[in-house]
């Protein structure tokens, strides 16, 4: 098992097989638009901008799992990432994180590395970074601002 034996839906409603995604570095992220860490957005896009050229790419899925801060549709979430933030990374459909209805993908994540809460996703914006041959090396929590990852994803690049 591996991060590229995984489908997930995009928000246009595709399904995309992750391992379109080998041989890059992937920043796994459950996001919220309605959230106090909701500006991390911005963080994400300096990262992607700084960093697609050298094989980063930044995977964002909405979850509304938390407080209930990602209310609205795909398409909602994406115009809103976009014309506040200038998002230009790939935008996935809202998934579920945590529990029974939870999407393979996070449990996969979770496993691999299980974070200070045990595999449980604390909040929006939990952060998954995985390297170039699919290994999901690190977790950082929604405290950590993308701009304090820009040395690790440099060193995996």
């Amino acid at each position: 098992m591996s991060i590229y034996d995984f489908k997930m839906k995009t928000a246009k409603g595709d399904e995309l097989d992750l391992a379109e995604y080998k041989g890059k570095v992937l920043l796994i992220v459950n996001t919220a638009t309605g959230c106090g860490f909701t500006p991390q957005y911005e963080g994400l896009e300096n990262l992607y901008k700084k960093y697609k050229e050298q094989g980063l790419e930044i995977l964002d899925f909405p979850c509304n799992q938390f407080g209930n801060q990602a209310p609205g549709t795909e398409e909602e979430i994406v115009s809103f990432c976009q014309a506040r933030y200038g998002v230009s990374f790939r935008q996935f459909a809202k998934i579920e994180v945590n529990g029974k209805n939870e999407a393979p993908l996070y449990t996969y994540l979770k496993s691999q590395k299980g974070g200070f809460m045990g595999k449980k996703i604390k909040w929006n914006f939990t952060k998954f970074l995985v390297n170039r041959n699919g290994e999901v090396v690190a977790r950082f929590a929604p405290t950590v601002k993308p701009e304090a990852i820009d040395a690790k994803i440099a060193a995996l690049l």
